[in-house]
């Protein structure tokens, strides 16, 4: 079972399908994988032996009476810890959430169950997927699999080292701000957000609930889209999904289809690295050649884009996380107090800094007499914002950009500025904040040897341009 580092996820499921692999002898390997490996990269919180033996036992038994089937059977994924996942514990990388146990399975856990899929593990994030470095986590700093000493980006930080250090071929993070283009960036895969409501949210711990999307990641254009496609598509429990028809994603992805590729001013600014500059540019000088077209275009609201991100996503954690107060799960502390102690007591305790500053930064931007000098400002920028994207894309299919503006830094070398972590997700949260898909793709290596991500962007429910694309650059890449 050597080779199965070697095996993207179609791959997996093919010698499944064939019965040339054994479901159960690859949830072995991953498992062990994680233990090991993982355990380095500090990436996971919960390794879920038990149930994934049993789920790629039931596979391989299924194989036997020819009765098996899904477009990822017996192919080992992870999942986020703020992605609800039965009979083990969903933490959110917090003290709060001490020992809760959901009684259900999220509806991202469901289809990759009715797929096939092998779920091993639980990642580690940043608490409450609030941060840029997976730092923030009540279980510590995930480390990147390039190079020990530095972040992995966050908040999906373990879910994607897991796929960087070939654990997985696959893995699920959530996105409010970047929070999976950001590391997929930092360590060199790929990650998509897809359009908001493309996939439910139902059993994802909520941030920022207009923004929140869970989202793959992988280590191929294939892949990527085998995730996409298993794990999106109306759902009942959640009122912002919405139900559309999908291209078959595999059979289109190697269209030699030519793009009208919009290059935005706002986005090649002061603060983006030389080289990563240089790199984005090479790319278009590439794609150019090979017959895509390039315009310059503007996205005026670019430079308002983090206040009015950390204006709406705190304003919503502030009314998500009341709900976490050590009443009916969880870290309960001050039982000796009265009601008002203990939920002062709990979330004193329970909750990291990052997350009460967020709190209380959204509690301040809702509260009377400020209500409609920054949220009510916020959200109309923020319509602004959506309306120049909307503009953009009457004339060309796709946006390019650098996904960060500078590679992976120091554990440790930005927690005490909060603003310089902020203006990680400056590239980033536009498409969040607009609801439209957007994926980061390796671009390749800086002179110290770190990843560059190349971001594209496209309307809303147009994914599978994003794969189309990506398909096209990994002949740059290799």
């Amino acid at each position: 079972m050597s080779e199965y580092k070697k095996l993207s996820a179609s791959e997996i499921s093919a010698k499944v399908k064939s019965r040339e692999l054994k479901a159960v002898d690859i949830a072995r390997e991953a498992i062990e994988l994680a233990k090991t490996d993982g355990k380095k990269l500090n990436a996971f919180i919960t390794i879920c032996e038990e149930k994934a033996l049993a789920q790629a036992e039931a596979i391989d038994k299924k194989l036997e009476n020819g009765d098996a089937q899904g477009d990822l059977l017996g192919v080992p994924v992870a999942l986020k810890d703020n992605i609800i996942y039965q009979d083990y514990e969903t933490t959110c990388g917090s003290h709060i959430l001490d020992k809760f146990k959901p009684p259900y399975d999220s509806t991202c856990a469901k289809n990759l169950i009715n797929a096939g899929a092998v779920i091993i593990g639980k990642t580690n994030l940043d608490e409450f997927a609030m941060g840029s470095s997976n730092e923030n986590s009540y279980y510590g700093p995930v480390k990147n699999p390039i190079n020990h000493k530095l972040v992995p980006g966050g908040s999906s930080g373990g879910s994607t080292a897991v796929v960087a250090e070939k654990i997985v071929p696959i893995a699920f993070g959530s996105e409010t701000g970047g929070s999976v283009r950001q590391p997929a960036s930092f360590c060199g895969v790929l990650g998509l957000k897809p359009t908001y409501g493309a996939i439910s949210r139902y059993g994802l711990v909520a941030f920022g609930s207009s923004l929140d999307q869970i989202s793959p990641l992988a280590r191929n254009s294939e892949d990527i889209a085998l995730a996409y496609k298993v794990a999106s598509g109306r759902d009942q429990m959640d009122s912002t999904s919405v139900a559309f028809e999908h291209p078959d994603y595999l059979k289109e992805l190697n269209s030699s289809r030519k793009f009208k590729i919009g290059i935005p001013k706002e986005y090649f600014v002061d603060g983006l690295s030389d080289e990563i500059e240089k790199s984005v540019r090479d790319v278009i000088i590439f794609l150019e050649k090979n017959g895509h077209s390039f315009t310059q275009i503007s996205l005026p609201m670019t430079d308002k884009a983090i206040a009015v991100y950390y204006i709406i996503s705190s304003a919503e954690a502030s009314a998500n996380l009341a709900r976490f107060d050590g009443v009916k799960y969880g870290l309960r502390e001050g039982k000796d107090k009265d009601l008002l102690g203990m939920y002062g007591d709990t979330r004193s305790a329970g909750f990291g800094d990052e997350v009460k500053r967020r709190i209380m930064l959204g509690t301040y931007v809702l509260s009377s007499g400020y209500y409609d000098a920054y949220y009510i400002k916020a959200s109309k920028v923020r319509e602004l914002m959506v309306r120049d994207f909307e503009k953009v894309f009457e004339s060309v299919d796709l946006i390019i950009s650098p996904t960060t503006p500078t590679t992976a830094f120091k554990i440790g070398e930005k927690i005490d500025d909060p603003l310089a972590m902020y203006l990680s997700d400056i590239f980033t949260a536009p498409a969040n904040l607009s609801g439209i898909p957007a994926v980061s793709l390796p671009l390749g290596k800086s002179s110290d040897n770190l990843p560059i991500g190349v971001q594209f962007m496209a309307p809303h429910f147009s994914e599978l341009s994003l794969f189309q694309i990506s398909k096209q650059l990994e002949s740059h890449n290799n």
